[in-house]
């Protein structure tokens, strides 16, 4: 009996098994929307305009599946149901602060 977990295979490119844990026109806006606190999907719905609640349902589940969400469940009625950010997510927003920086430098280029 093998007990040992399989390895990720050394040909994954860092950066681009990153790129595919945020990919998705509406992961980058909801982490952004949790990093200013915890949120409720209805919240979200009302922060991130044009987002099917569908999409995001799906979206919130990929990202508490790669580690950079968790939710809370409580046992309310009606349900209530929370999202925070776990430590790998956090590192994500600084990433995120970044980017966007140097998003500016861009945009300041382009205007140039």
């Amino acid at each position: 009996m093998n007990t040992k977990t399989p390895a990720i295979e050394e040909k994954v490119c860092p950066l681009e098994f990153a790129v595919n844990a945020i990919s998705g026109k509406w992961k980058v806006p909801i982490v952004w929307q949790i990093n200013q606190g915890h949120r409720r999907p209805s919240e979200m719905l009302k922060g991130i305009i044009k987002v099917d609640r569908r999409v995001l349902n799906q979206q919130l589940k990929e990202l508490e599946q790669d580690n950079i969400l968790y939710k809370v469940s409580y046992n309310e009625l009606p349900p209530r149901v929370e999202y925070y950010l776990t430590p790998l997510g956090e590192q994500l927003v600084e990433v995120l602060w970044k980017l966007n920086a140097w998003g500016e430098t861009l945009l300041n280029e382009k205007r140039d």
